[in-house]
């Protein structure tokens, strides 16, 4: 009887515990399927199509298949704006002295005179290539000054094949910008940006014809703003670039340097032959601002001082005034020395001397070289700036009235 009982609580336990562990399962099975109806919800919820393995095609899935997009913003940039690009090549026709003949050297020649035999100057013509683009349907082209500078013969070619016959209506040197014309009719033409929204790390899309390659498209960021020409060692240029990563080559000189939208914000014009991926692109603002008086022919005026600068700092100064062997002491000030006083210049007429310290112009504090030639380029041919100059330990007010830049001074 006992062992009996003993057998009926073991069969009564087992089964009990065999109801609970159907529990369990039953309960882990429902969890399991939870679980997977919630991603199958998620994934549904973020685009992505769940597949079955070996179910075949419906014909109504075999007649819609999905679509596939294709494309980015730079083809779409680059189709907005790319038909505009187009190719500039020149010709300049140089005459040279022709070499002596060297059967008529010494003795021959003193024998005969100098006269005798006497050859032509020979001509030899040089021929270029650069970029530009199209801003308007009349046929108004934006591209370098030194790409068109001194050329006899300028050819515009389109990225559709027509050739045109191009004139030079006007450049300027110091703004290396110049603005030629072509007679057509549907001319493609490029839509202008405000490059003074143009932001640190935004995309930049240089277009052009380097190396004679044509509609070349190299993409990159804008890596810097007010890259001043004096940095980048155009000392005879008076610009703040746009300096960016973009691959910049010869021949991409006047092409359009774009945003992700198409729209131009700067003009391709130089590289730096020490560095890799550094090149700089005028800014657009700066060509809206005399294109239309390039386009007339007229020239652009540019005020100067005729000095030659550099920027003086309190940490500058001691330094030079801590060497024995300094040419002078000069003030422990924040402002710009003048380097050199170049003769016949406004900054000689006014009495300015070499060691003078700039530090306002017209009650302006100047820090910087690069600040002091903005504040001269932006005044009126011969409107007279008051300049104050640290002269050792004495302060002057000086008055310097501005003349048109005809070299490559200050």
């Amino acid at each position: 009887m006992k062992k009996a009982m003993q057998r009926s609580n073991f069969s009564n336990w087992d089964w009990l515990e065999a109801i609970g562990f159907a529990h369990l399962q039953r309960d882990w099975r429902r969890g399991v399927r939870r679980v997977a109806a919630l991603c199958l919800a998620i994934a549904l919820a973020f685009g992505f199509t769940p597949s079955v393995a070996a179910e075949p095609l419906t014909e109504m899935a075999q007649a819609t298949p999905r679509a596939v997009t294709r494309g980015s913003f730079v083809a779409d940039a680059v189709k907005r704006v790319g038909t505009a690009v187009v190719r500039i090549d020149t010709e300049r026709t140089v005459t040279r002295r022709a070499m002596p003949n060297p059967m008529f050297d010494d003795p021959f020649r003193q024998f005969f005179g100098q006269d005798v035999f006497p050859q032509a100057p020979s001509e030899q013509i040089l021929r270029g290539q650069g970029s530009g683009f199209v801003i308007d349907q009349s046929g108004i082209i934006l591209t370098n000054s030194h790409v068109v500078n001194g050329a006899d013969k300028v050819t515009v070619t389109l990225k559709d094949g027509r050739v045109f016959e191009g004139k030079v209506r006007g450049s300027d040197d110091v703004s290396d910008l110049a603005v030629v014309k072509i007679n057509g009719t549907d001319l493609p033409f490029a839509a202008l940006a405000d490059s003074d929204e143009v932001s640190v790390g935004d995309w930049a899309i240089a277009v052009g014809n380097p190396l004679g390659l044509d509609n070349t498209v190299t993409l990159g960021i804008v890596s810097t703003l007010h890259r001043s020409s004096a940095q980048v060692g155009l000392v005879d240029k008076r610009l703040d670039f746009i300096q960016t990563d973009a691959a910049i080559n010869p021949g991409n000189s006047g092409g359009p340097l774009l945003n992700d939208r198409g729209e131009v914000i700067g003009i391709n014009t130089a590289i730096r032959a020490d560095a890799m991926g550094i090149g700089f692109a005028i800014p657009i603002n700066k060509a809206k601002s005399v294109k239309d008086a390039l386009a007339r022919g007229e020239k652009i005026p540019h005020p100067y001082l005729g000095v030659q600068m550099t920027t003086l700092t309190p940490e500058i100064a001691r330094q030079n005034n801590s060497d024995p062997n300094s040419a002078f002491t000069v003030p422990e000030v924040d402002g710009v020395i003048v380097v050199r006083v170049l003769p016949n210049t406004p900054a000689a007429k006014a009495g300015i001397r070499r060691g003078d310290v700039i530090t306002e112009i017209d009650q302006q504090a100047i820090k910087t070289a690069d600040q002091l030639q903005t504040i001269v380029e932006n005044s009126r041919l011969g409107q007279t700036l008051k300049v104050q100059v640290r002269r050792g330990d004495q302060t002057q007010q000086l008055g310097v009235k501005t003349a048109e830049l005809q070299n490559n001074n200050a």
